[in-house]
């Protein structure tokens, strides 16, 4: 039988944003810890491409603000979904406290982002 009027739930929501952090950690991050932590101090970019002038200019731009956002907060999202289901596996039943502290961890962090953008 099925049920004509089924329960609302948030699920969707927090599986979007698990999805949007899993892909931006497998496709963008690689990509920029290959460019951030191997090319640039081995000097395979040149230096001055890095300088603090034009590294700044390029985190108050919006694009590069909704890429530090996004580098920071996706993945954090991703996390603390994998984290909230992960203890549901291992039979941590932490219910709706687990729920609200995994997700409200990932809100903090994508808040401190934006906050963080606005200051520079």
């Amino acid at each position: 039988m099925v049920n004509t009027n089924p329960k609302r739930s948030d699920e969707p929501i927090w599986w979007s944003l698990f999805g949007a952090g899993g892909t931006w950690f497998a496709m963008i991050t690689p990509v920029t810890v290959l460019v951030l932590g191997i090319m640039v101090p081995l000097g395979m970019i040149d230096a001055q491409a890095m300088s603090y002038e034009r590294v700044s200019a390029f985190a108050t731009s919006i694009i590069g603000a909704l890429f530090i956002i996004g580098t920071l907060a996706l993945p954090m999202w991703h996390a603390m979904h994998r984290l909230h289901h992960g203890m549901h596996d291992l039979k941590f039943h932490t219910g709706l406290a687990g729920k609200i502290a995994c997700y409200a961890f990932a809100a903090l962090i994508s808040v401190l982002a934006v906050v963080f953008i606005f200051l520079i």
